[in-house]
């Protein structure tokens, strides 16, 4: 399905380019299916370059030509490039948004266009491994949705869900995720240099433990209590380690730090929505 679309993506950075990468490598879409477009012509070139895809700095252009308009600009510039789209999407046409905090009925609002898809994916995308939550808008169709979830099998794996504010919710855990992993890694790595292990030799123990303990739990698929308590012994380094992170209060700042990223996610995306309000 995904070798009869042409696609506008529309931002050109991080997630973009991850997306058209796996629309080539995974989908096998012919790269001149692809308009990658933003205003940075070393960017362009690059790009086109790279993997010999279509390039433009013509939003309106790109996204008349396209079957499947991707919406990949950071959230601050939403509200001028949905000026520049006005009109331009034509009926047959899905957008698909992975812009954060930026609500469907805003986009329709402004594209005066119905068939929309709103995504958070995570940065793992970037290597095929990423998770994206999505959902539609009730005039996407069946083929549309399809298409949406084979262009999203391409960063990884996909999961829908049926209401939209699931996507804030998602913003907070598996979209800003990584980033919670990586501080953990830095922390576990630093603690092995600390104890003495040369930093090569701390990373890929740290990196070989959260590998193998992911794979371990995706075999198993036990409760993460159960797991824990497999490894630990009672009065041995594991029970001494947990009950200093539960003393410090591991637990709760990171629920905490979750449901702060939550509420911000809301917060942009009330930010976000008064910007895109008619003058």
């Amino acid at each position: 399905m995904l070798q009869k679309q042409r696609y506008a993506i529309i931002g050109y950075g991080v997630m973009g380019e991850a997306i058209l990468s796996g629309l080539i490598s995974k989908g096998k879409i012919n790269p001149k299916q692809i308009t990658a477009c933003g205003p940075r012509e070393e960017r362009r070139t690059s790009l086109q370059e790279k993997y010999g895809i279509n390039t433009s700095k013509d939003n309106f252009a790109s996204a008349s030509g396209a079957d499947v308009i991707i919406l990949a600009v950071k959230p601050q510039k939403i509200s001028s490039v949905l000026k520049t789209l006005n009109g331009s999407i034509t009926p047959g046409s899905l957008v698909i948004s992975i812009i954060a905090g930026v609500p469907m009925q805003r986009i329709i609002d402004s594209l005066k266009h119905m068939a929309i898809i709103r995504v958070m994916p995570n940065t793992p995308a970037r290597i095929g491994e990423g998770i994206s939550v999505w959902t539609n808008s009730p005039e996407v169709t069946d083929d549309q949705k399809e298409i949406a979830r084979q262009t999203l099998n391409c960063l990884g794996t996909e999961l829908y869900v049926e209401e939209e504010y699931y996507l804030d919710m998602a913003t907070a855990l598996s979209g800003t995720g990584p980033a919670y992993v990586f501080l953990f890694m830095e922390a576990l790595i630093d603690a092995g240099v600390h104890m003495g292990f040369p930093r090569r030799i701390a990373e890929e123990l740290v990196l070989g433990t959260l590998r193998g303990s992911v794979l371990y739990y995706q075999s198993i698929r036990d409760h993460p209590a159960s797991m824990r308590n497999q490894v630990t012994s009672p009065g041995g380094t594991s029970a001494e380690a947990l009950y200093y992170l539960e003393k410090a209060g591991f637990r709760t700042a990171l629920s905490r730090a979750i449901w702060a990223a939550y509420q911000r996610s809301k917060e942009l995306g009330a930010e976000i929505s008064h910007s895109l309000q008619p003058d």
